[in-house]
């Protein structure tokens, strides 16, 4: 089993910063990515940024130019750094860990961490 255990959320006001972390455990044999969604209430789970081990990275655009996400492949550990935030921004953010298996990708998910953005 796998375990991502996120942490970093909060309360932030408008134009304010936070940083997430994640980090995995557990049967950890190849990973191809790790990322973040976020699903905000009545509304879709939607990417927010992803990054490949090999340091690829893709963003949602309502997000690029704010957030960087990064990694610490030794750790096992993906961050995503927030700046600029935006009430827009307010979801439960969850981390995902993406391995390659002899059978395709398989994919685990964190519990999430919530982001409030609100004045």
């Amino acid at each position: 089993q796998v375990q991502l255990v996120e942490s970093g959320g909060g309360l932030v006001r408008p134009g304010g910063s936070l940083r997430l972390s994640c980090a995995a455990s557990g049967s950890i044999f190849s990973i191809y990515a790790m990322g973040w969604y976020r699903q905000a209430p009545g509304k879709q789970r939607e990417l927010v940024a992803s990054i490949t081990r090999g340091g690829s990275t893709n963003y949602a655009d309502s997000v690029k130019g704010r957030f960087t996400i990064s990694r610490d492949n030794a750790k096992n550990t993906v961050y995503l750094q927030m700046n600029s935030l935006k009430p827009e921004d307010t979801a439960v953010y969850l981390c995902n860990l993406d391995q390659t298996t002899g059978w395709g990708i398989t994919r685990d998910w964190g519990q999430g961490t919530q982001v409030t953005v609100s004045s």
